[in-house]
């Protein structure tokens, strides 16, 4: 049994706030299939999420078979299924690997064999045996609700709540999915909740919830609506109800709710005490479901896999352009004071070349540096802004937010790892850039990407669309360069401002500290940026990637439900 008691639910708009839902009273039994209704804004899928518990009630409580939720623990992830508008469902994959994928994150099958048994069960029991091996990116819309409800059904949840999820289907299409839905709600443990905005199918209900600008206004069997709102079909009540004053059908319904709740079926059993839903499998089992999920979509979308190699091949081989020959030699100057005029000019021939090959040398190391932040930018921009909405119905439904931030730094780093050691070999072997040791050249390219990686990775946990983490992901690579002071040296309190936050500074300034000291000596020469020491580098790109990771975590703590 579903009771809400006096529930109410308001948000602040500026000094004011406003009730999106208030007085919200009712019971519904297991082995129920109600429906939700109502003009647009009045508050259903409010009122759905709140018993989802992804929004918390401001006032009232809401209990499931005798438990208060509101002060005792929520029910399992696991118990509650929960169906929103947008797609759930990953379309580079097939619909069986969508529901695999959904039962190693949500359901302990304890076996092999089981497994296989629970996905099969769940195909046939939503009709998409047939379907299977087909790409979700090539379902009609009805079939994408089915798997939508499919993934849901993995834990065998006692509480199925469906936001919307025969909008846009052809009246065929739309028969069938709330035919299912009925046919789920049988389960005497099974209570399935649908909000819609269509009042065709209303017969397939057990009852029917109508609410009026955050308020139930009808909660009864189907068959009696058009008697209580006096009209000829069901679909004119939403403008009989627009002809009454907001509040007046509410308190009309209060006076008549006990008569109508009297006819209402009654003929499901209490729900046991213990969950029939699956257990939610462990954190290990998670992260590599996960993580091997990740590059299963990352070989299936064609598109990104080019890019990548693209990338990986072209980017060292415009560094290279600039130095196809390698960097030369050091000239020595003479320790003589020249005695002529001729002495003279080949002195200073040799000292403009080789402040010419500190500026070159400098220069090959900062397109490596900012190349690589450019391919961080890329690898990590829209990872998860991209799927965002996925990841928050799999977060309801169990998957642990630090594994999945775990999962995504698991297959980054093998981007990043084969990115900068590519760079560093294919550079190194053509142009011969003269660092003392080639160790921590490559660990400090190697920072500058997981560093842009990792911030760019938090940006996008943060960002509403993939597109505005993509934006704001390239402005942060954009002002890499002119803000490292590595072609053009800032005011020194500009510089000691900004240089903190500049991954290409790091990199660049502690590759060039472990330059062969007489390539050092003519780069700082032509350097009017402060270099700091090598140590010093290291540290403060491991600081950029730690601050990077922690803002990716608490973005995906944080619920994002709405666009």
């Amino acid at each position: 049994m579903l009771e809400l008691k006096d529930i109410r639910f308001a948000i602040q708009k500026g000094n004011d706030e406003v009730a999106l839902l208030d007085q919200i009273d009712l019971r519904v039994p297991t082995g129920h299939f109600m429906a939700i209704v109502g003009p647009s804004g009045c508050g259903k899928s409010t009122l759905l999420k709140l018993i989802a518990g992804i929004n918390q009630e401001t006032d009232g409580s809401i209990f499931w078979n005798g438990r208060n939720l509101s002060e005792e623990d929520d029910l399992e992830a696991s118990e509650i299924g929960y169906v929103p508008q947008f797609s759930i469902a990953y379309e580079a994959l097939t619909v069986e690997e969508n529901i695999e994928s959904a039962v190693r994150l949500r359901a302990s099958t304890g076996s092999r064999q089981a497994f296989h048994d629970l996905v099969d069960q769940v195909l046939a029991s939503t009709g998409l045996a047939a379907l299977r091996d087909r790409p979700v990116k090539v379902l009609s819309g009805g079939q994408r609700r089915r798997l939508s409800l499919a993934l849901e059904l993995v834990t065998d949840p006692v509480l199925l709540l469906c936001d919307e999820v025969t909008s846009g289907l052809d009246p065929k299409s739309e028969h069938e999915i709330v035919e299912l839905m009925h046919q789920l709600s049988r389960n005497e443990h099974r209570l399935v909740v649908n909000v819609t905005h269509s009042l065709a199918n209303l017969d397939l209900y057990d009852s029917v919830l109508v609410l009026d600008a955050g308020r139930i206004v009808y909660h009864g069997p189907p068959r009696a609506l058009e008697h209580y709102f006096s009209v000829d079909k069901a679909e004119d009540i939403y403008q009989r109800i627009a002809k009454r004053k907001t509040g007046e059908w509410a308190e009309s319904w209060a006076k008549h709710r006990e008569a109508y709740y009297a006819t209402m079926p009654q003929k499901a059993v209490s729900a046991p005490e213990t969950s029939v839903s699956a257990a939610t499998p462990g954190a290990i089992t998670q992260f590599f479901a996960l993580f091997f999920r990740r590059w299963k979509i990352f070989f299936r979308d064609k598109g990104q896999l080019y890019l990548q190699l693209a990338i990986l091949v072209i980017f060292p081989m415009l560094v290279v352009i600039f130095e196809l020959e390698g960097v030369e030699q050091v000239q020595r100057l003479s320790e003589a004071r020249p005695d002529s005029l001729e002495a003279y000019n080949a002195e200073r021939e040799v000292l403009t070349f080789n402040l010419n090959l500190g500026g070159i040398v400098s220069g090959l190391v900062m397109f490596q540096v900012i190349l690589l932040t450019l391919m961080g930018s890329n690898n990590s921009a829209r990872e998860i802004a991209g799927e965002r909405f996925i990841f928050e119905k799999e977060k309801l439904g169990g998957v642990r937010p630090g594994v999945y931030v775990a999962s995504k730094v698991a297959f980054l780093s093998v981007l990043v790892l084969m990115q900068s050691a590519w760079m560093t070999i294919f550079v190194q072997s053509i142009s011969e850039i003269p660092s003392q040791t080639m160790l921590p050249h490559f660990l400090l390219l190697l920072l500058v990407n997981g560093g842009m990686t990792a911030i760019c990775l938090g940006i996008s946990s943060l960002a509403k669309t993939a597109d505005q983490a993509s934006l704001l992901s390239i402005y942060l690579v954009g002002f890499q360069l002119p803000l490292s002071g590595a072609v053009l040296a800032l005011p020194e309190w500009a510089g000691w401002l900004t240089r903190p936050f500049i991954s290409a500074y790091w990199s660049w300034a502690g590759i060039m500290d472990g330059m062969e000291r007489d390539y050092y000596r003519y780069i700082k020469e032509v350097t009017d940026t402060w270099l700091g020491p090598m140590w010093l580098c290291f540290a403060v790109l491991g600081l950029h990637v730690a601050i990077g990771l922690f803002i990716a975590y608490v973005g995906v703590k944080r619920p994002k439900w709405e666009n």
